[in-house]
């Protein structure tokens, strides 16, 4: 094999693929990416057998050819060299792979293509496209509640759905850890109507929305019951679903809550990470909301370093109402809020809040009590 190509347009492609692949692997390959030389360019594949990532570099081939290399190793070494530099790699049939640049020379280990595994995709139920930012939007308005519990491995990712909302069609996207919930959605793209529920894994939704940061245009997706293929700016994304089934998150949405707090956002999450700075880890980082005529208290109890509070306007017309929430994941939600204030909307200091932008109906999010 022998090709030259542009530094930075396989420093770009190396960038997308090499993340999937793991730094501790069982099996030698997988910490390999397959680099397929053929016609107008390269093809670079790599996998840690959930994810695939495929994507075309434009190159001058000289030689065709196969092989697959070190993927950390081969990103670190084109990273390094000259902005804009001419890159040549080479192989003559041995075990090894030439990197020349410049006075620059490299040599990496070589193992066979042949054993490089392939995460086949099989047949796709449903294909659409929608543009790259509105499923930006629902991924970061959902990912930061994908729950990190292992047992509950059905709560480790996104769940994708249709739904009829106000009699339109509706993608939407939910994630939950069990204390808290995210929910957004936009309008369905043609052929996305009635595909499967499914969950898309935590890692294939990070990288899913680095592809889609800075991506213009639209993306393609293509789904079944056990894969999701994403295809965006000529990077492909393959990745298998978990298999199970999501909890009924329409239950636990408060239907109920009649108790409407309305406060300055900024000003609301710069009070909670002021006073939260004494909250303790071992009390679950608790600040406590008292809210009433107008006026919101934000207080925290730490027995081992001491008292915080701050004071708040807001609009709030009962009397007196107090409930307590873990301030991380009440600021985690308000950073997810685009409007100038936050609409609360409480029930009594045991019952899930629903927590919502003001005059915008296309997300909300569910947060458990906690006591305090």
């Amino acid at each position: 094999m022998k090709v030259t190509l542009e530094r930075n347009h396989l420093l770009k492609s190396l960038g997308h693929v090499h993340r999937v692949v793991e730094r501790r692997n069982t099996y030698p390959i997988l910490a390999n990416v397959l680099i397929k030389a053929a016609d107008d360019g390269l093809d670079l594949r790599a996998t840690d057998l959930d994810i695939e990532v495929t994507e075309h570099v434009p190159a001058m081939i000289g030689t065709p050819g196969t092989t697959t290399v070190p993927a950390h190793t081969l990103y670190e070494i084109i990273r390094k060299l000259a902005d804009g530099a001419e890159v040549k790699l080479e192989t003559d049939g041995s075990e090894q792979m030439s990197i020349i640049s410049g006075r620059s020379r490299f040599h990496l280990a070589c193992l066979s293509p042949e054993g490089f595994p392939d995460l086949k995709s099989g047949s796709f139920s449903h294909t659409f496209s929608m543009p790259a930012a509105a499923l930006l939007e629902l991924i970061e308005r959902t990912q930061f509640a994908i729950s990190n519990e292992e047992t509950r491995y059905y709560l480790n990712g996104i769940y994708f759905h249709t739904i009829t909302s106000d009699q339109t069609e509706v993608l939407r996207a939910v994630a939950t850890d069990g204390h808290r919930m995210a929910r957004a959605e936009t309008t369905a793209p043609e052929g996305a109507a009635g595909m499967p529920g499914i969950i898309v894994p935590r890692k294939t939704v990070s990288e899913v929305q680095k592809l889609l940061d800075g991506a213009e245009g639209d993306v393609e997706v293509e789904l079944s019951d056990t894969k999701i293929r994403f295809s965006v700016g000529g990077v492909v994304l393959l990745s298998k679903l978990i298999e199970g089934t999501f909890p009924d998150y329409d239950r636990v949405t408060p239907k109920n809550n009649d108790k409407l707090m309305s406060v300055d956002r900024a000003t609301f999450a710069t009070a909670v990470d002021r006073v939260s700075t004494i909250a303790s880890e071992r009390g679950g980082k608790a600040v406590k909301l008292s809210a009433g005529s107008g006026q919101l208290e934000l207080s925290v109890t730490n027995p081992d370093h001491g008292t915080a509070s701050e004071e708040l306007a807001v609009e709030f017309e009962p009397e007196s109402f107090e409930i307590g929430f873990n301030a991380r994941y009440l600021l985690d939600i308000v950073g997810q809020i685009r409007s100038e204030n936050v609409s609360f909307l409480f029930n009594d200091s045991g019952s899930p809040t629903l927590v919502q932008e003001e005059g915008d109906a296309k997300a909300l999010y569910v947060l458990m009590p906690m006591r305090v």
